[in-house]
C-alpha cells in the first residue's frame, strides 16, 4: 500500500510539472509586459470615451417575448446562455455566434456576447395565477463589461481587453442598448443559488448552448435539491423554439433586409461569371463573390454558401466548391445573407452559365417552377398545415417524372406512403422555417411545425427541386447531369402569402435576362 501512495504522489508531481510547462509554452508568442513602470505608464492620460449606444429597436419587442415564454413556467430560474467562442485550432477562435434563444430573448445580434447568460427571474410562485397581461419574470443580462484602461485586463486579456477586441459596454451602456436590467456575470451563480430568492426555485436552462454553465446550473439544482430530469430543460428548448414560429414585425423587417441583400449577392455571383469561367475553380470564384457581399451588406453568411456547378448540383449540400464554372452547364447556388440581428435569407437560384437555358435544361426548370408556384398557391389557401405544402410540390413533380418514363408506376401510386419512388429525384422537403437559424424553430414539437396550419406571421421557405445524376440510368440520357432547385422565402399574411424573394428574377426567361442585363453594365 506505501509503495501506491508513494507511486500516486509521483504522478501528482509529474502532472503538476507538466501543466506548468504547457503554461509556459502557451505564452511562447505572448511577451506581456509585466513590469510596475508599464502597468503605470499604460493607464495614464486616455481621452475621453465616445458616446454609447442608444436603445436598438428590438428593445421594445423583448418584454412581449419575455411574456409569452415566461407564462409557460412560471415560478421558475428559465436560463438562456449565449455561449462560448468556438476553438478553430489551437488558440484561434470562430467568430462569434450567439445561441439563438439568447439573441432572441436578448436582442443582441453580431457578435455579442460570449459568455453572457441572460436569466427569466421568476416574479410569481410556481403555480402562481396571474392575469393575462402581467408579467411573471423579470430579464436579467449577465455580462462581461469593460473595465478601466488602467487594469491589466484592458491589455493583456485577448478574451474580454478592449486592446484586443476593441471597444466594450459598460453595464450601464449594455442597459441602454436592450433596455434589460444588467449585472456582472460574477454574481450569475450566487443569485441562483441563494441571491434574491433563488433558493428552492425550480432552474431551467438551454443545455446545449454552454456546458460550463450547464454543469453549474447542475450543481446547484443537486445542491439545493432540485429536479435535474433533461426533460425539464429540452421542454424549456422547444418553448423557445416555438416562439419564434411567427415572427413579429421587427423580426419580419429584418428578414426582408436580409432577402434583400441576397438579391444584391445573386447580382454579384453574375458579375463574377466571366472570371469564374477562366478559373479551375471557378465555384469559389462564384462563393468568394456572394460572400463578400454577405460581410459588407451584413454580419456575414447565414450558412455555408452551396455553390455547384454541372453535376454537383446533384450533391444536396455540395460546399467544397472546388469544381470549374462550365459554359454550357448550370450553375446552382443556394445562398443567405445574415443581418446584424442574425436574420438569414435563403435562396436558391439555378442560372445558366452561358446566359440561356438549352431545351433539356428549361424542361427541367419549368417544372421545378411550375412545383414551386403550386406549393405558393396551396400556402396561399387558408386551413393549410405546414405538410400540405410540401405535397403540393410532390404533386406536380410526380407529374412530371411520370411523362419523362422515369416511375415504374403511376404518379398516383408513387405518392402513396408505401411507395414514393419519385422521391430518388428529390429526398429533401419542401419547406423549413427561417429566421435566426437557417433551418429556424427546429427544436419545435411536430404538431406546432409540421403538422400545425400556417399562421400569420409564420416566415418559411418553398424550395423544390430536381437532381438528375449524369450517372443515373433510370434518367433519360437527355437530362442526365441537370440539377435545378428554386428557392423561394415566404411569408404568411392575413390575406394568404407572401413571397418575401419576388424581387429575384425566377422564372427562365427572367433569369436569363437578369444575366443579360447584370452582364451588360
Amino acid at each position: 500500500m506505501a509503495e501506491k501512495v508513494a507511486d500516486n504522489s509521483k504522478n501528482t508531481e509529474t502532472s503538476a510539472a507538466l501543466k506548468t510547462e504547457a503554461a509556459k509554452r502557451a505564452d511562447n508568442r505572448t511577451q506581456r509586459p509585466e513590469s510596475p513602470v508599464f502597468r503605470k505608464f499604460i493607464g495614464e492620460d486616455w481621452g475621453e470615451r465616445p458616446a454609447g449606444p442608444t436603445r436598438a429597436a428590438v428593445a421594445d419587442y423583448l418584454p412581449a417575448r419575455h411574456l409569452k415564454l415566461g407564462r409557460l413556467f412560471p415560478g421558475e430560474y428559465l436560463v438562456f446562455p449565449a455561449g462560448e467562442l468556438k476553438v478553430r485550432s489551437n488558440d484561434t477562435d470562430y467568430r462569434f455566434r450567439a445561441h439563438c434563444a439568447f439573441a432572441h430573448l436578448s436582442g443582441l445580434g453580431g457578435e455579442r456576447e460570449p459568455g453572457a447568460v441572460l436569466v427569466l427571474r421568476p416574479l410569481s410562485e410556481p403555480g402562481a395565477e396571474v392575469s393575462e397581461a402581467e408579467p411573471t419574470h423579470q430579464a436579467v443580462l449577465y455580462f462581461h463589461p469593460r473595465t478601466s484602461r488602467s487594469s491589466e485586463e484592458f491589455y493583456a486579456d485577448s478574451r474580454y481587453g478592449e486592446f484586443w477586441v476593441g471597444a466594450r459596454m459598460s453595464s450601464a451602456e449594455m442597459s441602454v442598448l436592450t433596455g434589460l436590467r444588467v449585472k456582472n456575470i460574477d454574481s450569475l451563480y450566487e443569485d441562483l443559488c441563494a441571491g434574491e430568492d433563488g433558493a428552492g426555485r425550480g432552474i431551467r436552462i438551454i443545455r446545449e448552448a454552454d456546458p460550463q454553465v450547464t454543469e453549474r446550473i447542475s450543481e446547484i439544482r443537486s445542491k439545493n435539491g432540485l429536479c435535474g430530469d433533461p426533460a425539464r430543460d429540452y421542454a424549456l428548448a422547444e418553448a423557445a423554439s416555438e416562439l419564434r414560429l411567427k415572427k413579429d414585425e421587427f423580426e419580419i423587417s429584418e428578414l426582408r433586409k436580409a432577402i434583400d441583400a441576397t438579391g444584391g449577392g445573386f447580382t454579384e455571383i453574375l458579375r463574377s461569371l466571366p472570371r469564374a469561367v477562366g478559373h479551375w475553380r471557378g465555384e469559389r470564384v462564384v462563393e468568394g463573390a456572394f460572400g463578400a457581399k454577405a460581410r459588407e451588406e451584413g454580419n456575414g453568411l447565414g450558412y455555408e454558401t452551396i455553390a455547384a456547378c454541372g453535376n454537383h448540383a446533384n450533391t444536396l449540400h455540395w460546399i467544397g466548391n472546388n469544381g470549374p464554372v462550365t459554359p454550357g452547364d448550370l450553375m446552382l447556388v443556394d445562398a443567405g445573407i445574415e443581418m446584424d440581428s442574425l436574420y438569414t435569407a435563403d435562396i436558391t437560384r439555378t442560372f445558366p452559365v452561358s446566359g440561356k437555358f438549352s431545351p433539356a435544361q428549361r424542361e427541367v426548370y419549368e417544372a421545378v417552377l411550375e412545383a414551386a408556384d403550386y406549393a405558393f398557391e396551396t400556402a396561399s389557401r387558408p386551413g393549410v398545415r405546414f405538410r400540405d405544402v410540401h405535397a403540393a410540390a410532390m404533386e406536380v413533380i410526380t407529374k412530371y417524372l411520370e411523362k419523362w418514363g422515369m416511375l415504374p408506376c403511376s404518379a398516383a401510386e408513387s405518392l402513396l406512403p408505401e411507395n414514393q419512388q419519385h422521391r430518388r429525384w428529390m429526398p429533401h422537403g419542401t419547406s423549413h422555417h427561417l429566421g435566426m437559424d437557417v433551418h429556424d424553430c427546429a427544436q419545435a414539437r411536430s404538431e406546432m411545425y409540421r403538422d400545425a396550419l400556417l399562421e400569420p406571421g409564420m416566415v418559411f421557405t418553398i424550395e423544390p427541386g430536381l437532381y438528375f445524376r449524369a450517372d443515373d440510368l433510370k434518367v433519360p440520357p437527355r437530362l442526365r447531369g441537370i440539377g435545378v432547385r428554386i428557392e423561394d422565402d415566404i411569408l404568411v399574411t392575413e390575406n394568404g402569402a407572401q413571397r418575401l424573394s419576388e424581387n429575384i428574377p425566377r422564372t427562365a426567361d427572367a433569369v436569363e435576362n437578369w444575366i443579360s442585363q447584370t452582364l451588360l453594365h
